[in-house]
Protein backbone atom coordinates (compact mmCIF):
# COMPACT_ATOMS: atom_id res chain seq x y z
CA UNK A 1 0.00 0.00 0.00
CA UNK A 2 1.42 3.39 -1.00
CA UNK A 3 1.42 6.36 1.33
CA UNK A 4 -1.34 7.96 -0.76
CA UNK A 5 -3.51 4.86 -0.43
CA UNK A 6 -3.03 4.93 3.34
CA UNK A 7 -3.88 8.61 3.71
CA UNK A 8 -6.73 9.13 1.23
CA UNK A 9 -10.17 7.56 0.70
CA UNK A 10 -9.39 5.19 -2.18
CA UNK A 11 -8.31 7.76 -4.79
CA UNK A 12 -8.96 6.85 -8.40
CA UNK A 13 -5.36 7.19 -9.53
CA UNK A 14 -2.18 7.61 -7.54
CA UNK A 15 1.36 7.98 -8.82
CA UNK A 16 3.91 8.20 -6.00
CA UNK A 17 7.24 9.64 -7.15
CA UNK A 18 9.19 9.22 -3.92
CA UNK A 19 10.49 11.82 -1.52
CA UNK A 20 8.67 14.37 0.58
CA UNK A 21 8.17 18.12 0.69
CA UNK A 22 8.90 19.34 4.22
CA UNK A 23 7.92 22.99 3.87
CA UNK A 24 5.31 23.07 1.10
CA UNK A 25 4.38 26.39 -0.52
CA UNK A 26 0.77 27.48 -0.94
CA UNK A 27 -0.98 25.47 -3.65
CA UNK A 28 -1.41 26.84 -7.13
CA UNK A 29 -4.82 26.32 -8.73
CA UNK A 30 -5.03 25.49 -12.43
CA UNK A 31 -8.30 25.08 -14.40
CA UNK A 32 -8.66 21.73 -16.17
CA UNK A 33 -11.96 21.10 -17.92
CA UNK A 34 -10.93 17.54 -18.83
CA UNK A 35 -11.56 16.33 -15.28
CA UNK A 36 -15.08 15.23 -14.21
CA UNK A 37 -17.21 17.70 -12.20
CA UNK A 38 -15.88 18.17 -8.65
CA UNK A 39 -12.76 16.21 -9.57
CA UNK A 40 -9.16 17.24 -8.99
CA UNK A 41 -5.57 16.38 -9.76
CA UNK A 42 -3.20 17.10 -6.88
CA UNK A 43 0.52 17.20 -7.74
CA UNK A 44 3.22 17.49 -5.10
CA UNK A 45 6.83 17.90 -6.29
CA UNK A 46 8.89 21.03 -5.78
CA UNK A 47 5.54 22.85 -5.69
CA UNK A 48 1.92 22.01 -4.94
CA UNK A 49 -0.58 22.22 -7.78
CA UNK A 50 -4.33 21.53 -7.78
CA UNK A 51 -5.96 21.16 -11.18
CA UNK A 52 -9.76 21.14 -11.21
CA UNK A 53 -12.69 21.84 -13.54
CA UNK A 54 -14.61 23.88 -10.96
CA UNK A 55 -14.50 25.46 -7.52
CA UNK A 56 -15.78 22.27 -5.86
CA UNK A 57 -12.88 20.32 -7.32
CA UNK A 58 -10.43 22.89 -5.99
CA UNK A 59 -12.01 22.55 -2.55
CA UNK A 60 -11.80 18.75 -2.56
CA UNK A 61 -8.20 18.97 -3.71
CA UNK A 62 -7.52 21.11 -0.65
CA UNK A 63 -9.21 18.51 1.57
CA UNK A 64 -6.92 15.83 0.11
CA UNK A 65 -3.94 18.09 0.77
CA UNK A 66 -5.01 18.42 4.43
CA UNK A 67 -5.25 14.65 4.72
CA UNK A 68 -1.72 14.28 3.37
CA UNK A 69 -0.45 16.79 5.95
CA UNK A 70 -1.67 14.63 8.82
CA UNK A 71 -3.90 15.26 11.88
CA UNK A 72 -2.26 18.61 12.69
CA UNK A 73 -3.91 20.10 9.61
CA UNK A 74 -7.34 19.50 11.17
CA UNK A 75 -6.76 21.48 14.34
CA UNK A 76 -8.18 24.95 14.87
CA UNK A 77 -4.74 26.57 14.80
CA UNK A 78 -1.92 26.11 12.30
CA UNK A 79 0.39 23.49 13.77
CA UNK A 80 3.29 21.90 11.90
CA UNK A 81 2.09 18.97 9.82
CA UNK A 82 3.79 15.91 8.39
CA UNK A 83 6.02 16.32 5.31
CA UNK A 84 3.99 15.97 2.13
CA UNK A 85 4.66 12.84 0.11
CA UNK A 86 5.54 13.66 -3.49
CA UNK A 87 3.42 12.34 -6.30
CA UNK A 88 0.13 12.79 -8.14
CA UNK A 89 -3.42 12.03 -6.97
CA UNK A 90 -6.36 12.18 -9.36
CA UNK A 91 -9.84 11.74 -7.95
CA UNK A 92 -13.50 12.60 -8.41
CA UNK A 93 -16.80 11.69 -6.68
CA UNK A 94 -18.89 8.65 -7.50
CA UNK A 95 -22.24 10.37 -6.81
CA UNK A 96 -23.45 13.95 -7.12
CA UNK A 97 -25.63 13.67 -3.98
CA UNK A 98 -23.51 12.66 -0.98
CA UNK A 99 -25.76 13.62 1.87
CA UNK A 100 -26.48 13.45 5.55
CA UNK A 101 -29.78 14.24 7.25
CA UNK A 102 -29.47 16.03 10.58
CA UNK A 103 -32.64 16.02 12.68
CA UNK A 104 -32.77 19.28 14.65
CA UNK A 105 -36.54 19.00 15.27
CA UNK A 106 -36.58 16.20 17.87
CA UNK A 107 -33.63 17.70 19.72
CA UNK A 108 -32.64 21.25 18.84
CA UNK A 109 -28.99 21.70 17.96
CA UNK A 110 -27.74 25.25 18.57
CA UNK A 111 -26.37 27.07 15.55
CA UNK A 112 -22.73 26.54 16.51
CA UNK A 113 -23.38 22.79 16.53
CA UNK A 114 -24.79 22.90 13.00
CA UNK A 115 -21.79 24.92 11.77
CA UNK A 116 -19.45 22.39 13.39
CA UNK A 117 -21.35 19.55 11.74
CA UNK A 118 -20.89 21.26 8.38
CA UNK A 119 -17.14 21.37 9.03
CA UNK A 120 -17.18 17.64 9.70
CA UNK A 121 -19.17 16.99 6.53
CA UNK A 122 -16.70 19.06 4.51
CA UNK A 123 -13.76 17.10 5.91
CA UNK A 124 -15.47 13.96 4.55
CA UNK A 125 -16.35 15.49 1.14
CA UNK A 126 -20.09 15.23 1.77
CA UNK A 127 -22.05 17.85 -0.13
CA UNK A 128 -25.73 17.82 0.99
CA UNK A 129 -27.01 18.64 4.47
CA UNK A 130 -30.68 17.61 4.70
CA UNK A 131 -31.87 19.74 7.64
CA UNK A 132 -34.99 18.24 9.24
CA UNK A 133 -36.51 21.42 10.66
CA UNK A 134 -40.05 20.45 11.72
CA UNK A 135 -41.76 17.53 13.38
CA UNK A 136 -44.28 16.67 16.10
CA UNK A 137 -41.72 17.56 18.77
CA UNK A 138 -40.59 20.96 17.53
CA UNK A 139 -40.68 23.66 14.85
CA UNK A 140 -37.23 25.18 14.30
CA UNK A 141 -37.51 27.79 11.52
CA UNK A 142 -38.65 31.36 12.16
CA UNK A 143 -41.60 32.39 9.97
CA UNK A 144 -42.37 36.06 10.78
CA UNK A 145 -45.81 35.85 9.16
CA UNK A 146 -46.76 33.06 11.58
CA UNK A 147 -44.96 33.88 14.84
CA UNK A 148 -46.70 31.23 16.95
CA UNK A 149 -44.84 28.52 15.02
CA UNK A 150 -41.78 29.40 17.08
CA UNK A 151 -43.42 31.10 20.06
CA UNK A 152 -45.38 27.92 20.78
CA UNK A 153 -44.22 25.21 18.38
CA UNK A 154 -40.52 25.46 19.18
CA UNK A 155 -40.92 24.44 22.83
CA UNK A 156 -42.10 21.32 24.62
CA UNK A 157 -42.61 20.46 28.28
CA UNK A 158 -40.09 17.62 28.29
CA UNK A 159 -38.81 14.62 26.41
CA UNK A 160 -39.48 10.92 26.49
CA UNK A 161 -36.36 9.24 27.89
CA UNK A 162 -35.07 6.03 26.37
CA UNK A 163 -37.28 3.45 24.73
CA UNK A 164 -39.42 0.56 25.97
CA UNK A 165 -38.88 -1.35 28.15
CA UNK A 166 -36.16 0.81 29.71
CA UNK A 167 -37.54 4.26 28.97
CA UNK A 168 -39.84 6.45 31.05
CA UNK A 169 -43.60 6.13 30.45
CA UNK A 170 -43.93 9.91 30.63
CA UNK A 171 -41.43 12.68 29.94
CA UNK A 172 -38.52 13.96 31.97
CA UNK A 173 -40.09 17.31 32.93
CA UNK A 174 -37.18 19.27 31.45
CA UNK A 175 -38.47 21.90 28.98
CA UNK A 176 -36.70 21.68 25.65
CA UNK A 177 -36.66 23.81 22.55
CA UNK A 178 -35.13 26.46 20.39
CA UNK A 179 -35.28 27.72 16.82
CA UNK A 180 -33.20 29.38 14.14
CA UNK A 181 -33.91 32.95 13.14
CA UNK A 182 -34.00 33.88 9.48
CA UNK A 183 -30.51 35.35 9.83
CA UNK A 184 -29.27 32.20 11.58
CA UNK A 185 -30.45 30.11 8.65
CA UNK A 186 -28.97 32.46 6.07
CA UNK A 187 -25.68 32.21 7.95
CA UNK A 188 -25.86 28.40 7.95
CA UNK A 189 -26.59 28.39 4.21
CA UNK A 190 -23.67 30.73 3.46
CA UNK A 191 -21.30 28.81 5.72
CA UNK A 192 -22.28 25.58 3.97
CA UNK A 193 -21.86 27.12 0.51
CA UNK A 194 -18.28 28.10 1.33
CA UNK A 195 -17.70 24.36 1.90
CA UNK A 196 -19.57 23.34 -1.27
CA UNK A 197 -22.44 21.91 0.74
CA UNK A 198 -26.07 22.48 -0.25
CA UNK A 199 -28.55 22.77 2.63
CA UNK A 200 -31.85 21.05 1.78
CA UNK A 201 -34.52 22.16 4.30
CA UNK A 202 -37.40 19.90 5.27
CA UNK A 203 -40.87 21.05 6.28
CA UNK A 204 -42.57 17.73 7.08
CA UNK A 205 -46.26 17.45 6.06
CA UNK A 206 -49.02 16.33 6.43
CA UNK A 207 -47.96 14.02 9.28
CA UNK A 208 -45.28 14.78 11.85
CA UNK A 209 -47.01 18.14 12.23
CA UNK A 210 -48.16 18.37 15.85
CA UNK A 211 -45.79 21.24 16.72
CA UNK A 212 -47.45 23.35 14.01
CA UNK A 213 -50.92 22.25 15.13
CA UNK A 214 -50.04 23.20 18.71
CA UNK A 215 -49.26 26.70 17.44
CA UNK A 216 -52.37 26.98 15.24
CA UNK A 217 -54.98 24.34 16.22
CA UNK A 218 -57.08 25.04 13.10
CA UNK A 219 -54.34 23.34 11.08
CA UNK A 220 -55.36 19.99 12.60
CA UNK A 221 -58.27 17.75 11.67
CA UNK A 222 -59.98 18.04 15.04
CA UNK A 223 -59.28 21.73 15.65
CA UNK A 224 -58.63 20.95 19.31
CA UNK A 225 -55.72 22.53 21.20
CA UNK A 226 -52.71 20.26 21.47
CA UNK A 227 -49.36 20.48 23.18
CA UNK A 228 -46.09 20.00 21.34
CA UNK A 229 -45.48 16.26 21.51
CA UNK A 230 -43.11 14.97 24.20
CA UNK A 231 -42.91 11.31 23.10
CA UNK A 232 -41.45 9.70 19.99
CA UNK A 233 -43.03 7.54 17.31
CA UNK A 234 -45.78 7.83 14.72
CA UNK A 235 -48.58 10.18 15.75
CA UNK A 236 -52.24 10.24 14.66
CA UNK A 237 -52.53 14.04 14.69
CA UNK A 238 -52.26 15.13 11.05
CA UNK A 239 -53.09 18.23 9.05
CA UNK A 240 -56.62 19.05 7.89
CA UNK A 241 -57.12 18.79 4.14
CA UNK A 242 -58.60 22.26 3.67
CA UNK A 243 -57.80 25.07 1.28
CA UNK A 244 -56.80 27.21 4.26
CA UNK A 245 -54.17 24.68 5.37
CA UNK A 246 -52.85 24.29 1.82
CA UNK A 247 -52.52 28.07 1.56
CA UNK A 248 -50.78 28.27 4.95
CA UNK A 249 -48.10 25.81 3.91
CA UNK A 250 -47.69 27.41 0.50
CA UNK A 251 -46.83 30.63 2.28
CA UNK A 252 -44.45 28.83 4.64
CA UNK A 253 -42.67 27.19 1.70
CA UNK A 254 -42.41 30.50 -0.14
CA UNK A 255 -40.66 31.88 2.93
CA UNK A 256 -38.39 28.83 3.20
CA UNK A 257 -37.47 29.07 -0.48
CA UNK A 258 -36.47 32.69 0.08
CA UNK A 259 -33.97 31.59 2.74
CA UNK A 260 -32.62 28.43 1.12
CA UNK A 261 -31.32 28.66 -2.47
CA UNK A 262 -31.26 24.86 -2.82
CA UNK A 263 -32.89 23.57 -5.98
CA UNK A 264 -34.52 20.86 -3.83
CA UNK A 265 -36.76 21.39 -0.79
CA UNK A 266 -38.15 18.44 1.19
CA UNK A 267 -41.86 18.31 2.03
CA UNK A 268 -41.89 15.05 3.96
CA UNK A 269 -44.90 12.81 3.36
CA UNK A 270 -43.73 9.95 5.58
CA UNK A 271 -45.56 8.04 8.31
CA UNK A 272 -49.00 9.61 7.81
CA UNK A 273 -51.76 7.73 9.67
CA UNK A 274 -55.23 8.06 8.14
CA UNK A 275 -57.13 7.43 11.39
CA UNK A 276 -58.36 11.01 11.80
CA UNK A 277 -59.20 11.49 8.11
CA UNK A 278 -61.21 8.24 8.08
CA UNK A 279 -63.26 9.37 11.10
CA UNK A 280 -63.73 12.95 9.85
CA UNK A 281 -66.68 13.56 7.48
CA UNK A 282 -65.06 16.69 6.08
CA UNK A 283 -61.88 14.80 5.16
CA UNK A 284 -63.89 11.97 3.57
CA UNK A 285 -65.90 14.52 1.59
CA UNK A 286 -62.70 16.27 0.50
CA UNK A 287 -61.26 13.02 -0.83
CA UNK A 288 -64.48 12.36 -2.76
CA UNK A 289 -64.56 15.89 -4.16
CA UNK A 290 -60.98 15.50 -5.38
CA UNK A 291 -61.88 12.26 -7.14
CA UNK A 292 -59.67 10.17 -4.87
CA UNK A 293 -60.53 6.54 -4.21
CA UNK A 294 -60.20 6.96 -0.44
CA UNK A 295 -58.70 9.16 2.27
CA UNK A 296 -55.53 7.06 1.93
CA UNK A 297 -54.71 9.11 -1.16
CA UNK A 298 -54.92 12.46 0.64
CA UNK A 299 -51.26 12.26 1.62
CA UNK A 300 -50.14 12.05 -2.00
CA UNK A 301 -52.55 14.82 -2.97
CA UNK A 302 -51.36 17.20 -0.26
CA UNK A 303 -47.67 16.55 -0.92
CA UNK A 304 -48.40 16.98 -4.62
CA UNK A 305 -49.93 20.41 -3.91
CA UNK A 306 -46.76 21.42 -2.05
CA UNK A 307 -44.54 20.08 -4.83
CA UNK A 308 -46.54 21.94 -7.47
CA UNK A 309 -46.19 25.15 -5.50
CA UNK A 310 -42.43 24.68 -5.22
CA UNK A 311 -42.33 24.27 -9.00
CA UNK A 312 -43.85 27.74 -9.36
CA UNK A 313 -40.89 29.00 -7.32
CA UNK A 314 -38.41 27.28 -9.61
CA UNK A 315 -37.68 24.47 -7.13
CA UNK A 316 -38.04 20.69 -6.99
CA UNK A 317 -39.69 18.83 -4.14
CA UNK A 318 -38.13 15.94 -2.28
CA UNK A 319 -40.66 13.57 -0.68
CA UNK A 320 -40.27 10.38 1.31
CA UNK A 321 -41.35 7.25 -0.53
CA UNK A 322 -44.74 6.89 1.26
CA UNK A 323 -45.87 9.99 -0.64
CA UNK A 324 -45.44 8.34 -4.06
CA UNK A 325 -48.54 9.09 -6.08
CA UNK A 326 -49.56 9.85 -9.66
CA UNK A 327 -50.36 13.31 -8.29
CA UNK A 328 -46.68 14.12 -7.69
CA UNK A 329 -44.96 16.24 -10.34
CA UNK A 330 -42.60 14.15 -12.46
CA UNK A 331 -39.54 16.07 -11.27
CA UNK A 332 -40.19 15.28 -7.59
CA UNK A 333 -37.18 13.57 -6.01
CA UNK A 334 -38.00 10.52 -3.87
CA UNK A 335 -36.12 9.85 -0.65
CA UNK A 336 -36.24 6.04 -0.57
CA UNK A 337 -35.94 4.87 3.03
CA UNK A 338 -37.70 1.57 2.34
CA UNK A 339 -35.65 -0.95 0.36
CA UNK A 340 -37.05 -2.17 -2.93
CA UNK A 341 -39.69 0.54 -3.35
CA UNK A 342 -40.74 1.23 -6.95
CA UNK A 343 -40.11 4.96 -7.40
CA UNK A 344 -42.09 5.09 -10.63
CA UNK A 345 -39.39 6.73 -12.73
CA UNK A 346 -38.70 9.56 -10.28
CA UNK A 347 -35.15 10.57 -9.49
CA UNK A 348 -34.20 8.93 -6.21
CA UNK A 349 -31.89 9.54 -3.28
CA UNK A 350 -31.21 6.32 -1.41
CA UNK A 351 -31.75 6.59 2.37
CA UNK A 352 -32.35 2.97 3.44
CA UNK A 353 -33.20 2.52 7.10
CA UNK A 354 -31.59 -0.90 7.36
CA UNK A 355 -28.25 0.38 6.07
CA UNK A 356 -27.61 4.06 6.82
CA UNK A 357 -29.71 5.18 9.82
CA UNK A 358 -26.87 6.24 12.08
CA UNK A 359 -29.02 6.62 15.20
CA UNK A 360 -29.39 2.83 15.19
CA UNK A 361 -27.32 0.74 17.57
CA UNK A 362 -23.74 -0.15 16.75
CA UNK A 363 -23.56 -3.41 18.73
CA UNK A 364 -25.78 -5.65 20.82
CA UNK A 365 -23.58 -5.18 23.88
CA UNK A 366 -25.49 -3.86 26.93
CA UNK A 367 -23.09 -0.90 27.09
CA UNK A 368 -24.75 0.71 24.08
CA UNK A 369 -26.48 3.90 25.30
CA UNK A 370 -29.96 3.29 23.83
CA UNK A 371 -30.17 0.19 21.63
CA UNK A 372 -32.60 1.35 18.95
CA UNK A 373 -33.30 0.08 15.46
CA UNK A 374 -31.29 -2.30 13.34
CA UNK A 375 -27.85 -3.42 14.44
CA UNK A 376 -25.50 -1.72 12.00
CA UNK A 377 -21.79 -1.89 12.65
CA UNK A 378 -19.07 0.13 11.01
CA UNK A 379 -18.42 -2.85 8.72
CA UNK A 380 -22.11 -2.99 7.77
CA UNK A 381 -22.12 0.67 6.73
CA UNK A 382 -18.92 0.25 4.72
CA UNK A 383 -20.48 -2.72 2.91
CA UNK A 384 -23.51 -0.70 1.75
CA UNK A 385 -23.69 -0.59 -2.05
CA UNK A 386 -25.98 2.14 -3.50
CA UNK A 387 -27.65 1.60 -6.85
CA UNK A 388 -25.59 3.41 -9.48
CA UNK A 389 -28.74 4.79 -11.15
CA UNK A 390 -29.63 6.93 -8.10
CA UNK A 391 -28.77 10.61 -7.74
CA UNK A 392 -26.81 9.47 -4.72
CA UNK A 393 -27.29 8.36 -1.16
CA UNK A 394 -27.81 9.92 2.23
CA UNK A 395 -27.12 8.83 5.79
CA UNK A 396 -29.71 9.79 8.44
CA UNK A 397 -28.97 11.12 11.93
CA UNK A 398 -32.37 11.11 13.63
CA UNK A 399 -32.16 12.69 17.06
CA UNK A 400 -34.89 11.23 19.28
CA UNK A 401 -32.14 9.75 21.46
CA UNK A 402 -29.36 12.19 20.56
CA UNK A 403 -29.84 15.18 22.85
CA UNK A 404 -26.42 16.84 22.46
CA UNK A 405 -23.59 17.24 19.92
CA UNK A 406 -21.62 14.69 21.98
CA UNK A 407 -24.32 12.07 21.43
CA UNK A 408 -24.48 12.98 17.73
CA UNK A 409 -20.70 12.46 17.51
CA UNK A 410 -21.05 9.03 19.10
CA UNK A 411 -23.83 7.90 16.77
CA UNK A 412 -22.42 9.36 13.57
CA UNK A 413 -18.70 8.66 13.78
CA UNK A 414 -16.82 6.78 12.54
CA UNK A 415 -19.76 5.26 10.61
CA UNK A 416 -20.28 8.51 8.69
CA UNK A 417 -16.64 8.30 7.58
CA UNK A 418 -17.38 4.84 6.16
CA UNK A 419 -20.52 6.10 4.41
CA UNK A 420 -18.62 9.09 2.99
CA UNK A 421 -16.11 6.78 1.36
CA UNK A 422 -18.89 4.61 -0.08
CA UNK A 423 -20.54 7.55 -1.86
CA UNK A 424 -17.26 9.19 -2.93
CA UNK A 425 -15.22 6.21 -4.10
CA UNK A 426 -16.05 3.41 -6.49
CA UNK A 427 -17.36 0.02 -5.33
CA UNK A 428 -15.26 -2.89 -4.19
CA UNK A 429 -13.32 -1.52 -1.23
CA UNK A 430 -11.81 -3.86 1.33
CA UNK A 431 -13.12 -3.34 4.85
CA UNK A 432 -9.90 -4.66 6.36
CA UNK A 433 -7.93 -2.10 4.39
CA UNK A 434 -10.42 0.65 5.32
CA UNK A 435 -10.19 -0.21 9.02
CA UNK A 436 -6.40 -0.08 8.82
CA UNK A 437 -6.49 3.40 7.27
CA UNK A 438 -9.15 4.49 9.72
CA UNK A 439 -7.18 3.38 12.77
CA UNK A 440 -3.79 4.66 11.67
CA UNK A 441 -4.77 7.93 10.07
CA UNK A 442 -8.41 8.97 10.20
CA UNK A 443 -9.28 8.49 13.86
CA UNK A 444 -6.33 10.75 14.78
CA UNK A 445 -7.87 13.35 12.46
CA UNK A 446 -11.19 13.02 14.27
CA UNK A 447 -9.32 13.40 17.56
CA UNK A 448 -7.75 16.60 16.24
CA UNK A 449 -11.21 17.85 15.23
CA UNK A 450 -12.54 17.12 18.74
CA UNK A 451 -15.01 14.46 17.59
CA UNK A 452 -16.15 12.18 20.43
CA UNK A 453 -16.66 9.17 18.19
CA UNK A 454 -17.43 5.64 19.29
CA UNK A 455 -14.13 3.78 19.73
CA UNK A 456 -13.85 0.65 17.60
CA UNK A 457 -13.59 -1.50 20.74
CA UNK A 458 -16.80 -0.07 22.25
CA UNK A 459 -17.99 2.97 24.18
CA UNK A 460 -15.95 5.00 26.63
CA UNK A 461 -17.46 4.75 30.14
CA UNK A 462 -19.22 8.11 29.78
CA UNK A 463 -20.83 6.93 26.53
CA UNK A 464 -22.52 3.86 28.01
CA UNK A 465 -26.13 3.64 29.11
CA UNK A 466 -26.99 4.45 32.75
CA UNK A 467 -26.38 1.47 34.99
CA UNK A 468 -24.39 -0.42 32.35
CA UNK A 469 -21.11 -2.15 33.25
CA UNK A 470 -18.39 0.41 33.73
CA UNK A 471 -20.79 3.24 34.48
CA UNK A 472 -22.08 4.20 37.94
CA UNK A 473 -25.80 4.16 38.47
Amino acid sequence: MTVFEELLPRPVRVSPTGGTLADPPDPVFVPDASLPPSGFRLTVDSAVRIEAPDAAGEFYGLQALKQLRGPAAFRAVDLPGDPLPCGVVEDWPRFGWRGCLLDVARHFMPKYGVLRFLDLMAAHRLNVLHLHLTDDQGWRVEVPEFPRLTEVGAWRAGSWVGRPPDGTPGHDGRPHGGFYTVDDLREIVAYAAERHITVVPEIDVPGHSQAAIAAYPWLGVTGRPLAVLTRWGVNDNVLAMTDEVVDFYRRVLTHVADIFPSEVICVGGDEVPTTQWTADPASVARAEALGLSSVDELNGWFVGEMATHLATLGRRALAWDEALSPLLPEDTVIGAWHTGVDTGGHDVVLCPEEHVYLDHRQSDHPDEPIPVGYLRTLANVYAYEPLPSALGAQAQVWSEHLDSPRRVDYAAFPRLAAFAEVVWSGPGGSYAEFEQRLTRHHLPRLDALGVEYRPLAGPHPWQTRPGAPGRPR
